[in-house]
């Protein structure tokens, strides 16, 4: 070997151990556990509630009305008679209609009824979902990068209080065009809470309690998902809804006060005098030992610890694919993420429209989203990530292929509840999809991957308005699509490693080797641990 290359074994090696050491003296101070961190999590997944407010909104500010054509410029309300597309776009001498009349008996208002969303007008519907969806496409990238640079807490507390300002100025928008660019800039902040909130939780957790209170921090999600079907029907008007949901965001300034940052990420980045402090607050309310601060590696040469937390900084989203076995993983998980959007709020919404009483639909959706979840955290500890992740999606797609063969049958309650197990697949794997993805990216570039992913999440609901729509020229179509989609979802998602029960890692290098069986490397006589380039795992 020479010399250079001894000194890069020895820095790796010592890399190796201060990021082990970090991750004992973590593991030592707050446990797996505890009173600290339940009161954390419990305020960190209090924010999944208005994130499902105003990600599910669309089914009810565009709710699907009657309309008809207004043939007489006296005529101001609609008469309950049934039109064809043609009898509702056209006048009786085939001109295309200026002025339309709505069946107000459900909704008062929508956007819809609101700016005449129907006929040639009707994709702008569609367009509203899909400008949402890239706002928090926008929202998970951009957030998640910060946190990674600047810490978890400061974004969190800021896109809960964007999300709050911008869904009032929504709510006063006159016009469609200054909708659509509040309306994105919520999901912005949206993109951001519900990304960063998730990892920030993460961190906090170790063991089986990191599976278990992952995945019971999506509950408040479906809670999201039913109480907004109580406050549709209350209102029954876009912009009151609209308020209700984005005021109460106004708490989220107390998360000043009532959650602190990761002491992972702080010790990650060098910052090991303000994690000492959270970890002793950590052990002493868990009732754990009192970390030291010569644990924390503090006796380092000032020069070097800056150097490290240079160093840190300067990772990015290119490190997601720059090594080989990062790349090839990164594009398993956002195809995977991409798939359970597709058909998570493809099928949402398919529900929604399938005919009877819309609240009663969407709340019969959202019910089996909670067993879902409960279900996934049982499978995860039996059975492992993997096969949770591709049980999940195979029930999605089983569904959907159900779905066409009963799309003859006219029947809205076989609709009903087969889109319904369709989205119980969807509760099993989204969650999954989350914890799987945060435990093999490296706590560096953890925010920046689970962000891309939930970023591919958002591509494929952009692209599931649309591919609903293809039942305009075969209503088999659309649960053809989910079927497939889902089916290659859970294929490809085998690919990846194992990482039930395994320690987080903290560096892009620990990542890279994550799942990847070690032997000696007897050539080199050193005695020092390789890594294998094959990728069986462990």
């Amino acid at each position: 070997m020479t010399q250079q290359q001894n000194g890069d074994v020895t820095a790796a090696n010592k890399q190796e151990k201060q990021q082990s050491a970090h991750e004992d003296l973590v593991q030592k101070s707050m446990g797996d556990f505890g009173p600290w961190q339940v009161w954390i999590c419990l305020f960190l997944s209090i924010v999944k509630i208005p994130v499902a407010w105003c990600q599910l909104g669309i089914v009810f500010l565009a709710a699907p009305m009657h309309f008809q054509c207004a043939t007489t410029d006296n005529a101001t309300e609609y008469d309950g008679s049934d039109s064809t597309w043609n009898e509702a776009c056209f006048t009786t001498g085939h001109q295309p209609c200026k002025r339309w009349l709505y069946d107000r008996s459900v909704f008062r208002e929508t956007i819809i009824s609101e700016w005449d969303l129907v006929c040639d007008r009707k994709q702008l519907a569609n367009v509203a979902q899909m400008i949402l969806m890239i706002g928090i496409l926008v929202g998970n990238l951009s957030f998640s990068i910060a946190a990674d640079r600047f810490g978890r807490k400061a974004p969190v507390i800021f896109a809960g209080v964007m999300q709050m300002i911008t869904g009032v100025a929504t709510a006063m928008m006159p016009w469609l065009s200054a909708f659509f660019v509040f309306r994105f800039l919520q999901a912005v902040a949206v993109g951001g809470t519900m990304t960063v909130s998730f990892v920030l939780c993460m961190e906090f957790l170790g063991g089986k309690w990191r599976t278990i209170i992952s995945s019971l921090t999506h509950v408040p999600f479906n809670i999201g998902q039913m109480t907004m079907v109580v406050i549709a029907y209350y209102t029954r008007d876009w912009r009151l809804y609209q308020l209700a949901v984005s005021l109460p965001c106004v708490l989220f300034i107390f998360y000043i006060w009532l959650i602190p940052e990761s002491p992972r990420w702080l010790l990650a980045v060098g910052k090991h005098k303000k994690a000492l402090k959270i970890l002793e607050d950590a052990a002493r309310k868990n009732k754990n030992p009192l970390p030291s601060l010569p644990d924390l590696g503090n006796g380092t040469k000032k020069k070097e610890s800056k150097d490290e937390n240079d160093l840190e900084n300067k990772v990015g989203i290119f490190d997601l694919v720059r090594t080989p076995n990062m790349r090839k993983r990164t594009f398993v998980v956002c195809f995977d993420w991409a798939a359970c959007g597709l058909c998570f709020y493809g099928l949402t919404q398919y529900v929604s429209h399938v005919g009877g009483n819309i609240f009663l639909n969407v709340a019969i959706s959202g019910s089996l989203v909670v067993p879902g979840m409960l279900l996934s955290i049982y499978c995860m500890e039996s059975l492992g990530r993997r096969m949770t992740l591709a049980g999940g999606q195979s029930l999605s797609a089983l569904a959907c292929f159900l779905l066409m063969l009963y799309e003859s049958s006219n029947l809205a309650w076989s609709d009903v509840m087969l889109g319904s197990i369709g989205i119980l697949g969807c509760g099993i794997s989204f969650p999954t999809l989350y914890l799987f993805t945060g435990e093999f990216y490296p706590t560096v570039i953890r925010n920046i991957g689970v962000g891309t992913g939930s970023l591919c999440a958002r591509i494929g609901s952009m692209v599931a308005p649309f591919v609903a729509s293809l039942n305009t020229i075969h209503p088999l179509l659309p649960p053809l699509a989910f079927a497939i989609i889902s089916l290659i979802g859970a294929a490809v998602g085998l690919y990846l490693p194992e990482t039930y029960n395994c320690d987080l890692p903290q560096t892009i290098e620990e990542g890279e080797n994550f799942g990847i069986k070690r032997k000696k490397d007897v050539t080199s006589g050193t005695g020092n641990a390789a890594f294998t380039s094959d990728d069986s795992v462990y």
